[in-house]
């Protein structure tokens, strides 16, 4: 008997997410970040909207399969919803919000950090198709999750049902995700960073020694002389990277550090500057007001409330 014209067949990539979708809404209990018993994975939860945050996103996969959030690079904007995956090949300073949450559906996705020896172990062993060179060689980019990522996905989420199987299989379906994930359009961006002696290879270089030395003094004639360019080669394959400049990078770094110090650790606006690596403080409030919105202690005080806030609701923020 034919179907009538109004019946929808339910895909199977849709099949696929929604059960995976499934899964991690039965694991992950709390909102915001939970931790699993496999090195690497997260699994991620949100309820409703949030307001932009800063945050320093390094190299993953993000798998989002329920709701929608919004990620701000520089001037770029990055729209993730249930379909997608967010891949970030280096360390980034991002504005992050999540814009489609609801109790009844609450964001949902699973975060897979990348460490780039597996990727360059997996690029030499497999003779994996050689895509063309980015046009837009941004160390961020959204992809369409495949059926084939998604059912990895899925396997790596079983394996938390039977801990013992974890430390060899886990391992095996994590180099799957990866390969998986070089296979998509998106692969290239990965494969630009991971390839010793590519540019994108050489500036991803200079991007994690500021990320770890931030406090100190920037001459950007050092970090060209660190990546083997020209001071304006950097310049170009250091913004078409981060889509910022080597200072403003710096910047934002050191911004969002203060915060979380000064959020964590009870520092004062003065100190965290200084730890931080300001020499004037009345420079890092004028900076701090205008990246954030309002002055330092002010932007504390409103972020401790919501915290507060959200902990009596039996929430974590």
């Amino acid at each position: 008997m034919p179907k009538p014209k109004h019946s929808r067949e339910i895909s199977p990539t849709t099949q696929l997410r929604a059960a995976l979708a499934r899964k991690v809404a039965s694991r992950a209990t709390a909102e915001g970040d939970n931790p699993t018993a496999i090195p690497g994975l997260t699994l991620y939860r949100r309820s409703e909207p949030t307001a932009c945050t800063s945050a320093a996103y390094q190299p993953s996969l993000v798998v989002f399969l329920q709701g929608q959030k919004r990620i701000n690079l520089g001037r770029t904007t990055y729209i993730c919803d249930e379909s997608t995956f967010l891949l970030t090949s280096v360390d980034l300073p991002v504005v992050s919000q999540v814009i489609a949450a609801t109790p009844e559906k609450p964001i949902l996705g699973l975060l897979f950090h990348l460490e780039m020896p597996e990727v360059r172990r997996i690029l030499s062993e497999h003779e994996l198709p050689m895509p063309p060179a980015p046009s837009d060689p941004r160390g961020m980019a959204v992809g369409v999750s495949s059926p084939e990522l998604l059912d990895a996905c899925s396997r790596l989420i079983d394996l938390l049902d039977t801990p013992a199987d974890i430390p060899f299989l886990a391992g095996l379906t994590q180099r799957e995700i990866i390969y998986r994930l070089l296979r998509t359009p998106q692969g290239k961006h990965l494969r630009a960073i991971a390839t010793l002696g590519e540019q994108s290879h050489r500036t991803a270089r200079v991007v994690s020694w500021l990320r770890a030395n931030y406090a100190r003094p920037l001459r950007v004639e050092d970090l060209a002389a660190m990546a083997q360019m020209g001071v304006s080669t950097l310049h170009h394959h250091f913004r078409s990277l981060t889509a910022m400049s080597p200072l403003q990078y710096q910047k934002h770094l050191r911004l969002h550090v203060a915060r979380e110090r000064m959020l964590a650790g009870g520092l004062d606006a003065a100190s965290a500057a200084f730890e931080v690596g300001y020499e004037s403080a009345s420079q890092f409030n004028r900076e701090y007001s205008r990246f954030f919105g309002q002055p330092p202690m002010r932007d504390i005080k409103s972020r401790r409330q919501a915290i507060a806030s959200a902990v009596s609701n039996g929430r974590d923020l």
